[in-house]
C-alpha cells in the first residue's frame, strides 16, 4: 500500500496561498507577456521542428485572457490542454484545502 505523504501545516497553506493567488497573476500580466523570448524548446533548437507543444505556454496565456483566436494561432491543442489544466488546478487547490482544514481540526 502506497504512504501518503504530508507537508508540513506552514507548508501546505504557503502552497494553498499558491494556488489561489496564481491565477490572479496571470490575468494581471499582459496576454502577450511570453511572445517573445529566447526559444527553449529542444526540437526547434536542435532540428528547427515544431513539436506539439510549441506554442502552448503563449496559447494558454491568451486563452487565458479569453483570447481564443490568438490561442488557437499559437497551438490550436490548448482546447483540450486548458480545460485539463483548469481542472487540475481545481482538484490541486481542493485537496490542499482539506488538508489544511483537516490541519486545523487536529490542532
Amino acid at each position: 500500500m502506497k504512504k501518503k505523504r504530508n507537508l508540513p501545516k506552514k507548508l501546505e497553506i504557503v502552497w494553498l496561498s499558491m494556488l489561489l493567488i496564481f491565477p490572479f497573476v496571470l490575468w494581471i500580466l499582459p496576454s502577450d507577456f511570453f511572445d517573445e523570448g529566447q526559444v527553449i524548446c529542444p526540437s526547434r533548437l536542435f532540428f528547427d521542428i515544431e513539436c506539439l507543444g510549441c506554442g502552448m505556454t503563449r496559447a494558454v496565456m491568451h486563452l487565458h485572457h479569453f483570447e481564443l483566436e490568438d490561442a488557437i494561432f499559437y497551438n490550436s491543442g490548448v482546447v483540450l490542454a486548458y480545460p485539463f489544466l483548469v481542472l487540475l488546478w481545481g482538484y490541486w487547490t481542493y485537496k490542499s484545502y482539506q488538508r489544511v482544514k483537516a490541519n486545523k481540526q487536529k490542532a
